[in-house]
C-alpha cells in the first residue's frame, strides 16, 4: 500500500489544496493500518468491511477513544473513495461502516467582563506589554487562530481600510476587519515599539531576540494574564477565538458572517456556537427565573 498513500497524500496537498499537519495526520493513521495488514499479511484487495471492522477493535482495544476511532476511520475511508476513483478498488470497502458516535463538547467561552479584565493585563508602557496587549486585542478582534497570529506579517496589515489578511488552514486567505481600538494598538507598536526588539523577521509578534514568536509562547503569555485577571479555568489563545464568535452572535451576527470570519470552509464547524447560546440560555433561565 505504500505507494498508494503517498498517492493519496500527494492528491491531498496538491489537488485538494489541505495543510500540511491535516496531511501529515492522514499519512500517520494510514501507515498505522498498513502495519496492521501486514501483521494479518492481507493485501490491499483483500480489505472488505470485516477487516476494517477488526482494525477498529484493534484501535479499540490499544484505548483510543470515540474521537480518535471516528478520525481514522475518516482517513480510511477518504484513502478508499480515492482508489475507487482512480480504479485501484470498484468498491470502498469503508462505505458501510458507521462512525463511532461522538458528544460534541462545547467550547470554554469568556464572559465580556472576563475578556476585558484579560486585556487589561498587560503593562502597555513596556514593549513587551503593548505586544502582549496587541496580540490579545487581534485574538478576541479577529477570531484569529494562534497559528494565523503568529505567522502574520507586517504587510497583511492595511491600517487604512482596517482590514487584516489572514492565512488560515490549507493556506485558505480571508480578509477580516478590525476596529478601531485594534487598528491603534497595531499602528502604535508597529511604529514605536516593534523596532526596539531588533526584528530578524518579517512577522509581526516578535521575542526578546527579534525573531517570530511561538504557538507555545503565545499560549503561555495568555495563560499568565489570564490567572492575573483571576481566571482559574483553562484559558488558551483558541479560548479568545470562541469567545470572538459566541459575542458576534450573542450581538446579533448571523452564523454565514461568523463562518466567514472564523474562516471554516463548513457551517457545520461554526454551527457548535450556536449550542453554546443555547446552553447559556438554559443556564440562565434556571439561575433567574422565580419558578426554577
Amino acid at each position: 500500500m505504500h505507494e498508494e498513500i503517498d498517492a493519496y497524500l500527494q492528491h491531498l496537498t496538491v489537488i485538494r489544496g489541505l495543510a500540511e499537519k491535516t496531511v501529515e495526520a492522514y499519512g500517520s493513521d494510514l501507515l498505522f493500518f498498513r502495519d496492521f495488514l501486514v501483521d494479518l499479511k492481507g493485501s490491499i484487495d483483500q480489505i472488505d468491511e470485516q477487516a476494517l471492522f477488526l482494525y477498529l477493535v484493534h484501535l479499540r482495544r490499544k484505548g483510543l477513544k470515540n474521537t480518535s476511532l471516528a478520525r481514522n476511520l475518516s482517513s480510511l475511508r477518504g484513502f478508499f473513495d480515492y482508489l475507487v476513483q482512480e480504479r485501484i478498488l470498484h468498491a470502498s470497502p469503508a462505505a458501510l461502516l458507521d462512525s463511532p458516535k461522538l458528544t460534541r463538547k462545547l467550547p470554554e467561552v469568556l464572559s465580556r467582563e472576563e475578556v476585558l479584565a484579560l486585556l487589561d493585563r498587560p503593562a502597555k508602557s513596556e514593549r513587551l506589554g503593548l505586544r502582549d496587549r496587541t496580540m490579545l486585542e487581534l485574538l478576541y478582534a479577529c477570531g484569529l487562530r494562534v497559528s494565523e497570529l503568529v505567522s502574520m506579517s507586517v504587510s497583511d496589515f492595511d491600517p487604512q481600510a482596517g482590514l487584516l489578511r489572514v492565512l488560515g488552514k490549507g493556506s485558505k486567505e480571508r480578509y477580516v476587519p478590525l476596529h478601531e481600538s485594534a487598528v491603534g494598538f497595531m499602528l502604535d507598536y508597529l511604529r514605536q515599539w516593534r523596532p526596539l526588539f531588533g526584528p530578524k523577521s518579517d512577522t509581526v509578534f516578535l521575542n526578546r531576540s527579534g525573531l517570530g514568536l511561538s504557538r507555545q509562547g503565545v499560549w503561555k503569555l495568555i495563560r499568565r494574564y489570564a490567572l492575573e485577571a483571576g481566571i482559574v479555568r483553562p484559558v488558551s489563545p483558541h479560548t479568545l477565538r470562541h469567545s470572538f464568535a459566541t459575542h458576534l452572535l450573542e450581538g446579533g451576527a448571523d452564523l454565514r458572517t461568523v463562518q466567514i470570519l472564523l474562516g471554516h470552509s463548513d457551517i457545520m464547524a461554526t454551527e457548535i456556537y450556536t449550542h453554546v447560546q443555547s446552553a447559556r440560555m438554559i443556564a440562565l433561565h434556571r439561575k433567574f427565573h422565580p419558578r426554577s
